[in-house]
């Protein structure tokens, strides 16, 4: 299956401090017997991601992703503006 072409140099750029950010803090998520999939970065910073294992359906997933993922990303990815969580069809997972 092939993935959308990022938009610009900047996505790519951007994807990749997401990825880091993501990368420090998938040991506390695996150590609960979840994890986090970067799905897509935007120019504009909107970072799409997908819960894995013990995190689908999590009713603490919610709170990993807005006082975990999104704290983190604010403070340390310059640029980012939103995290969703989508499904396996890439459809957002409503709060």
């Amino acid at each position: 299956m092939m993935s959308a072409p990022e938009a610009s140099p900047e996505a790519s750029d951007l994807k990749a401090k997401v990825e880091e950010v993501i990368e420090k803090m998938r040991p506390a998520i695996q150590s609960d017997g979840g994890d986090v999939e970067v799905v897509s970065v935007t120019a504009e910073g909107d970072v799409q991601v997908r819960f894995h294992g013990a995190c689908v359906g999590c009713p603490s997933s919610t709170m990993t992703l807005k006082g975990g993922i999104e704290r983190n990303l604010k403070t340390y990815v310059p640029g980012f503006k939103a995290v969703i969580a989508v499904d396996v069809d890439g459809k957002p997972i409503s709060e």
